[in-house]
């Protein structure tokens, strides 16, 4: 646990918010892994600035695990701290600093058990894979598994340690990104009439999501497991006009889709389309312009693993704890799953109720267990 709670306190240390890449935080794991014997390969971003990482200890071939986490993490730019966010303090059993949660404390525990491994004798591979840039839509990863992919890496399940508070998750929503730009015609206030007003326009396709939400929550498919058991749909932010006295012309609009397993989320963006041609087609006659066009500018895709299968139990095992969950918040599994055509697991320590806010933690505890699941873990692949 010493060694764990070191890296962890270098790791917090690396500012790796996500718009500022991780390169440092990346050659700091490579360089600890090397000198455990451990070569890991990096898989740079085009501007250099940010790397995800893949090592592996045991015989090469198919099979083993993955132990899998991304290295950045969210801003703390508006948030009241009680200490430096970049500065690991302990405080009655937890550990705080950002990322500690959310989720470097796995990221410490999966790099120490990599190191430990290496002498274990394994009979199966244990992997490492360290992403970035997953806080802004899983984009990261992305490059890595295609490499992976092409290599041949066919691991019998991946275990992504974002914070369950060690329950085992088996599904998580998909999530759809979405811009929709509203164009309508410039003029000057006085005589409003005479343009179409942009902001007017992504207000009218703002009553069309809300009206579609609540259909999809009166009638939807459901699925228990989650806290909010049916498909959501969330508007996010809005830009639009320069002046008072001027009708805007154009209006961006941002929002989402976190569909669960049964609702396909290129069905409803069908309908979207329907509804923004329905809104802009009666003022074209007047306003050629007129036009709302969406565009999705990143989507993953959701989790489903069989929460009965012979993986889902194995984790129970290994974990143990005794609660299937699925979770609200998204992650890079369905990724994994889709790319190496494997199974997929969520568990890891603490909470993501204290992710992304001032003072996130983890405790003490909360990485002995970690620590404890990923040894027995490696003793299974060493049987």
């Amino acid at each position: 646990m010493d060694r764990v709670l070191s890296t962890l306190e270098k790791l917090i240390a690396f500012p790796t918010v996500s718009r500022d890449g991780n390169i440092d935080l990346v050659r700091y794991v490579a360089e600890l892994l090397r000198q455990g014997g451990i070569e890991a390969a990096l898989y740079p971003s085009e501007g250099g600035d940010r790397a995800s990482l893949f090592a592996t200890v045991g015989p090469p071939g198919a099979g083993g695990v993955v132990l899998s986490g991304h290295t950045d993490v969210v801003p703390i730019e508006g948030q009241a701290w009680s200490s430096d966010p970049f500065r690991m303090a302990a405080r009655n059993g937890n550990l705080y600093g950002r990322g500690t949660a959310d989720m470097k404390g796995f990221v410490a525990c999966a790099i120490e058990a990599l190191v430990m491994a290496k002498d274990a004798n394994l009979a199966r591979p244990l992997h490492l894979a360290l992403s970035y840039d997953e806080e802004i839509g899983c984009v990261g990863v992305r490059p890595m598994l295609g490499e992976l992919a092409k290599a041949g890496i066919r691991p019998e399940w991946v275990l992504i340690g974002e914070p369950t508070f060690m329950q085992v998750a088996t599904g998580h929503k998909g999530k759809t990104g979405v811009r929709a730009t509203c164009c309508g015609h410039a003029a000057h206030s006085a005589l409003a009439p005479t343009g179409l007003n942009a902001i007017h326009l992504a207000a009218d396709f703002l009553t069309e999501i809300r009206a579609m939400q609540a259909e999809i929550e009166r009638n939807g498919l459901r699925d228990p497991d989650y806290d909010v058991p049916y498909t959501t749909l969330h508007a996010g932010v809005i830009k639009g006009g320069t002046a008072l006295n001027i009708v805007p012309d154009t209006c961006e609009m941002l929002f989402e889709i976190r569909n669960i397993a049964g609702d396909n989320p290129k069905t409803i963006m069908d309908q979207f389309f329907e509804r923004a041609e329905a809104i802009t087609a009666g003022e074209r006659q007047q306003f050629p312009e007129a036009e709302i066009r969406l565009d999705i500018f990143n989507e993953y895709p959701g989790l489903g693993t069989d929460a009965s299968g012979a993986i889902a139990t194995q984790a129970i095992a290994l974990s143990g704890q005794s609660n299937r969950i699925k979770v609200a918040f998204g992650t890079e599994g369905g990724l994994f799953q889709d790319a190496l055509s494997t199974t997929v697991i969520v568990c890891g320590p603490g909470s993501m109720d204290q992710g992304h806010k001032p003072d996130e933690f983890v405790s003490f505890d909360q990485l002995s267990q970690c620590q404890a699941m990923l040894s027995r873990l490696t003793k299974r692949l060493a049987a």
